[in-house]
């Protein structure tokens, strides 16, 4: 999981100073918090509600997603990691969007020109992306150069453990 984390930091560095200015104006009415911050430890967790923001992904296997959830009654920012083949699961549960966003997708894959390649779903014309009726697992991760080896603070990225269908009753 080290190397995916190195790769997902670079990702994020790499991307224009523009694209990560989205979260001031994303959500101007309320505050949207870091899920980092509303853990009470580091286990791995469940979240559901989730809505994706922004599929980042380079010319590896390695995809980022920027997304939000409700925990207690609040919006938490998070960024997810993740393999290619779990980002087609993922967006083959997007309900009625699901077809449209693959070919989104594969048409950025086949047309980027510079990588990262970030596609956003934060407007009107491209609303964030809800996964209803789904629980992702997720695994708390590390700053791999942390300085504080006793105490190291967790990343507000997570890496994606399981995929969960919820099922009704």
């Amino acid at each position: 999981m080290r190397r995916h984390q190195r790769r997902l930091a670079r990702s994020l560095r790499l991307l224009p100073a523009g694209s990560l200015a989205y979260l001031v104006t994303l959500y101007p009415l309320r505050p949207v918090k870091l899920l980092s911050d509303a853990l009470a430890d580091t286990a791995d967790f469940f979240v559901e509600h989730v809505h994706l923001t922004a599929i980042v992904f380079d010319n590896t296997d390695d995809v980022t997603i920027w997304a939000t959830t409700f925990r207690d009654d609040d919006e938490y920012f998070f960024h997810l990691g993740l393999p290619f083949h779990d980002l087609d699961t993922l967006l083959r549960v997007a309900g009625d969007r699901a077809e449209l966003l693959a070919e989104q997708v594969a048409d950025a894959l086949a047309s980027a020109e510079e990588y990262p390649c970030l596609l956003e779903y934060t407007s009107e014309e491209s609303p964030p992306i809800a996964l209803p009726g789904v629980a992702l697992k997720l695994a708390v991760t590390y700053p791999a150069d942390a300085d504080e080896v006793d105490d190291p603070q967790p990343h507000n990225i997570f890496y994606l453990e399981g995929i969960f269908a919820r099922l009704s009753s």
